[in-house]
């Protein structure tokens, strides 16, 4: 028994001493890899395409005429729960730009089309630098897959708040037994859908095998990180209304621009975790070890 007790304080001390080492590597790759900057430029290719990806998915459901109820549910949790603060003036300013959209000829909704699988052709481009992965997909594997992901996902992202709505109203009658269970999982719900969208984007964007082992810590960073970011930037937002001051009626462009660009920072900054947590990066991070006179080597 005390021969495991020693063992386990052997590893967690090995593990505190590489600690200094691991966060230096990781703020090394961080600074290296233009974070803020790459993060800027989604950010602005975001806004970009936001609109097409909006009429996109509207015109996806409006084929399914038994989806539209699940159009409303989509709007209505990502808006509350993925944009702090003014989301009911951002949300109708979206969605009427979406509906001007679908007005537009096919060559003109072609060009949103065109503008959406911009976004994704540029995340992909950011994620595989993360990666140092300079091999490309071939060009029709990915059009094919970025088309599959703007059509396949509103749908999979509607069936799971519909499924994550039919277990809430069930877990509901758990409020008897257990008070306030249902609402503890409502609020972790959207904690829950990001990290899911982080590992994905985490093991399917780079080309290269990710393994979960790795994407799933870099996945609960993120997810942890854009919830602290979503509840500072809401409580700067309400504290300090300097948008509102200087900007007037149009204060929800900047305020949107800023907190895509903050979301854009979370995701990259998630990625480097992720990478830094794979296992041939931690076989080369250097283990700091003290000597007795408390010098530290290499």
């Amino acid at each position: 028994m005390s021969d495991k007790v020693a063992h386990y304080k052997q590893q967690a001390g090995s593990f505190l001493r590489q600690q200094p080492g691991w966060w230096m590597q990781y703020l090394t790759r961080c600074i290296d890899d233009h974070i803020t900057v790459n993060a800027g430029y989604l950010a602005y290719v975001t806004l970009l395409s936001l609109v097409p990806l909006i009429a996109v998915a509207v015109a996806i459901f409006s084929a399914f005429p038994g989806f539209e109820d699940t159009q409303v549910a989509i709007e209505n949790f990502l808006f509350t729960n993925f944009v702090p603060a003014s989301s009911d003036a951002i949300r109708e300013h979206v969605s009427s730009f979406a509906s001007n959209a679908n007005q537009m000829t096919a060559v003109g909704i072609s060009f949103l089309a065109a503008i959406a699988l911009l976004l994704m052709k540029n995340v992909d481009a950011t994620l595989n630098r993360i990666w140092r992965i300079k091999k490309k997909r071939p060009l029709m594997i990915s059009l094919s897959v970025y088309w599959m992901i703007l059509t396949l996902g509103p749908v999979l992202l509607g069936a799971s708040i519909g499924i994550s709505s039919y277990i809430v109203s069930l877990v509901s009658f758990a409020d008897e037994g257990i008070p306030g269970f249902s609402g503890f999982l409502i609020k972790l719900l959207p904690f829950i859908i990001s990290m899911a969208g982080f590992i994905l984007l985490y093991t399917l964007v780079p080309n290269t095998r990710v393994p979960f082992r790795a994407a799933i810590p870099g996945a609960l960073f993120a997810a942890l990180l854009f919830e602290l970011t979503k509840k500072g930037f809401a409580l700067y937002i309400s504290h300090f209304p300097s948008y509102e001051v200087i900007y007037g009626a149009v204060a929800t462009i900047p305020i949107l621009f800023v907190w895509v660009y903050l979301s854009w920072v979370v995701v990259l900054l998630g990625a480097e975790f992720t990478v830094c947590v794979s296992p041939q990066n931690i076989a080369d991070t250097p283990e700091i070890i003290l000597d007795e006179e408390g010098d530290a080597s290499h």
